[in-house]
Parts: structure tokens; sequence; C-alpha cells
């Protein structure tokens, strides 16, 4: 089996379980370096692969040089995925390998995934999900495992802080990023910074929100500088694929 692997909680439980199930030469990690993808998630996944002294590949994807991603239509996360999904079966089949997984889990099936086209197509399996375990059994069992990243804030592609229909752009991605890793540096483990061109939402969990009014002064002075004339917070908090709420009224 390869395994899509971003170094995140259900990537590293999927890893864990497979690396006891399969023999060394049966398995290998493969984590995608790419502009969407936050700079640290990738130092991560290399560090927990390491950990579980299992094979591990890092390739470059480029959905950056495709326009029909880059205008962001609702369907973006397609065309992502079939750039990912596409060379990882070509890798599986270049090292004999039977499947390619990717780590969705059933919660995931309550959320607006366009990506899960291009895992049809290329027929890529979800194992997690096949087995009907949730993102919360999930990190309880992490838990019982011993895996520290159990309770890690859940990460996601950084275009999905861009609404559907602006274009994105790498210094978009990388402006977005450093805006969130301010956030991080300031303790809020949960944030993201949705971008409106010279306006940003701010999402962090809603018992953080006290927190990060209390620093409003010196987070403004940051994103000022980062070129956000407008620093806004979203009073309802984090949530999974916030932009995808106008999708569905």
């Amino acid at each position: 089996m390869l395994i899509a692997f971003s170094g995140g909680v259900d990537s590293t439980f999927l890893l864990k379980v497979a690396s006891t199930v399969l023999p060394g030469e049966k398995i290998i990690a493969v984590t995608a370096d790419s502009e969407t993808y936050p700079g640290k998630e990738l130092l991560s996944a290399k560090e927990t692969a390491r950990s579980f002294g299992v094979r591990h590949k890092i390739i470059k994807t480029f959905e950056m040089r495709d326009k029909r991603f880059t205008r962001n239509p609702v369907n973006r996360c397609y065309f992502c995925k079939k750039e990912l999904f596409a060379k990882l079966a070509v890798l599986a089949r270049s090292l004999k390998l039977d499947f390619v997984a990717d780590a969705s889990n059933a919660s995931d099936k309550q959320d607006f995934r366009p990506g899960n086209k291009a895992k049809d197509e290329l027929k890529i399996r979800s194992p997690l999900q096949e087995a009907g375990i949730s993102k919360k059994e999930i990190r309880s069992l992490s838990k019982k495992l011993g895996l520290l990243n159990w309770d890690k804030p859940a990460a996601a592609c950084l275009a999905s802080r861009v609404p559907y229909g602006t274009k994105i752009t790498g210094a978009l991605l990388a402006r977005i990023d450093e805006a969130e890793g301010v956030l991080g540096r300031f303790g809020f483990k949960q944030a993201r910074v949705r971008h409106y061109n010279g306006l940003c939402r701010i999402e962090v969990r809603k018992e953080d929100i006290p927190g990060l009014l209390r620093r409003r002064d010196l987070i403004v002075e940051r994103f000022k500088k980062l070129g956000y004339n407008y620093v806004t917070v979203d009073l309802e908090g984090y949530r999974t694929g916030s932009l995808n709420e106008v999708i569905r009224k």
C-alpha cells in the first residue's frame, strides 16, 4: 500500500496501523510538497514517518500550473486531488504496490468534497472511511496508541481560505500562511485566516475568542503589515469548510 501522508492526525493513525500490519517493503508513505500546503506540515510529516521507521518519499505537485485550479471554481479541489492522486497511482505501479490509500474518515462525508470524484476515478482507497471510523474515534484511538499528535489541530490546503472565484496565486497563499503563523505564535493552535482581498476573517475556537481580542492590537499591527486593511473576527468561531456555507445556501 502507498499512503498519501500529510502528517495530520488521520494519516498518522492510518500509517501507524498499516506499519504494524504490513511488512516494511509493502508500505510507503508519500507526502506532497506544494505551495498550497503550510510549510510546517512537511517538516512534521518527515519527522513522524522517520519515527515509525517506514519508507517516506516527498513528491512535487504542480496544481498551481493548472488554470482550472487557480481560477478557483467551486470544484477547485477536484483538480488538486487529480494532480496528487494521478502521481501517486503512477508511483504505486512503479513500486509494484497494489493500492493507493488516503486518510479520509467517516466524518468527512458531512462536508462538500469535490476531490472525491478524482479519488473515485483513480480508484484510491480510504480504509478509515470504509471502516466507518469517525474523526473523534481516530483521535481516541490515536491517544490509546500513544501517538503524539492525537490532538493536533486539523490542517487543510491553504486554498481553502480563499472564496470561490478569487484567483489563487503563490503570493496570496504565502500571505495566508504567514498570517496563520502569526496566530500560531500567539498560541492559537486552531486558527484560520479567510481571505477577502484587503479584508480577512479570523476563525479561532470559540473559547479562544476572548484571548484573541485581548491581543487584537498586536494582531492588527502584524496583519496590516501583511497587506490587510481590515482585520475581522468571526464570532461563530472555527469550523471546517466555512467557505462552503455559501454553496449550501
